[in-house]
């Protein structure tokens, strides 16, 4: 999957496949989860968003099962 750089203190990029709808997000700390189940639409608004780890935060976590597929850096 390719993930678009974000401009973000906490999330480095974030990426999207449609036909699974998971959603995969790269934390500038190196850490890289999946979640699961995610509208389209929540990422085109993560995209959109004024700041990336407050949409994060407040609309995707805890919202959508995840799992770590990398560990950190």
């Amino acid at each position: 999957m390719e993930r678009m750089p974000l401009e973000s203190s906490c999330v480095r990029s974030a990426g999207y496949d449609a036909a699974t709808c998971r959603l995969e997000i790269e934390y500038t700390g190196g850490s890289v989860y999946h979640y699961l189940a995610v509208p389209a639409e929540e990422y085109a608004g993560l995209l959109a968003a004024d700041s990336h780890g407050t949409y994060l935060n407040r609309e995707i976590k805890g919202r959508y099962a995840y799992r770590r597929i990398s560990p950190c850096r």
